[in-house]
């Protein structure tokens, strides 16, 4: 009866099928947020979902953030460098650690907000990042028809939501990071606390597997949600927390309103190509 109980609720033939189910095929190009966590045990852990994920898209990419890098200030002390296996904040998950730390990932170069990426589309994904659009490897997987991929997780880790924001005009702030061996500004957006709101506003296609809620996205229609929601509701987006960053932006855009930007997509680039480099 104990090893009964202990036995795998998720196997890699439910991921499989799964994955199939959102309409994965190997063809199609993905950003993906997980939570290994929701679908209960899993036959494999979090390699045997990162296999099945690879198999069943062309490209893969995912958040790599890492937030000890992050300063508030151009006169703040530099605690934490960034490199290309620098961890990856655990609260980002498992998977995207996973995926740094495989031979054949790109990494884009930014020290708080960088990307990994696998597969067919993986450099022009991560070379689409610059320090005024962070989430400009977002705008290149709108070019690309991708797809965001919610594994256990809502759209509060929707990380291609902000570049939804970003395009309907959403104030960023400005922190630092370092780089070069200088500290330099690099926008930064809102929190996502409240992204669940964008709910009811887009459609995308739903399956369970194990305990575990899957959903995917199509990331342009993603983003061209959040830009005719925010239009109707600027502020739509933010969380009410009296203290996060969120009440500043909310102060921008009563004061400012929102000013749209342009999408650049596959056309972005960091500016700093040879920061781009295979993870080893």
């Amino acid at each position: 009866m104990l090893n009964m109980l202990r036995r795998p609720q998720v196997t890699a033939a439910m991921l499989a099928e799964g994955l199939a189910g959102l309409g994965l095929d190997g063809t199609q190009h993905a950003i993906v947020h997980a939570s290994l966590r929701s679908f209960g045990q899993v036959e494999g852990g979090a390699v045997a979902l990162l296999e099945e994920l690879r198999r069943h898209t062309a490209t893969l990419s995912a958040p790599a953030f890492t937030y000890a890098t992050l300063l508030r200030s151009p006169t703040s002390s530099v605690y934490a460098s960034f490199a290309r296996d620098t961890r990856v904040s655990r609260d980002i998950g498992r998977v995207p650690q996973l995926m740094v730390e495989q031979a054949d990932a790109l990494r884009s170069f930014h020290p708080a907000l960088s990307f990994v990426a696998i597969g067919k589309q993986a450099r022009a994904i991560v070379e689409a990042q610059s320090l005024e659009s962070p989430y400009g490897p977002i705008g290149a997987l709108y070019d690309l028809d991708a797809v965001a991929l919610l594994l256990g997780v809502d759209h509060s880790s929707n990380t291609t939501l902000h570049y939804g924001e970003y395009l309907a005009g959403v104030p960023l702030l400005t922190r630092y990071v370092p780089l070069g061996g200088n500290v330099v500004p690099t926008a930064f957006p809102n929190c996502s606390a409240d992204f669940e709101n964008i709910a009811p506003y887009v459609q995308g296609k739903q399956v369970t597997v194990g305990r575990a809620q899957l959903g995917a996205y199509r990331v342009r229609d993603l983003v061209d949600g959040v830009r005719t929601f925010l239009a109707a509701h600027p502020e739509g987006m933010l969380c009410t927390y009296p203290t996060c960053r969120c009440q500043e932006v909310r102060r921008l855009i009563r004061a400012e309103g929102l000013r749209p930007r342009t999408h650049s997509g596959l056309l972005g680039t960091s500016g700093l190509p040879e920061l781009t480099s295979r993870v080893s």
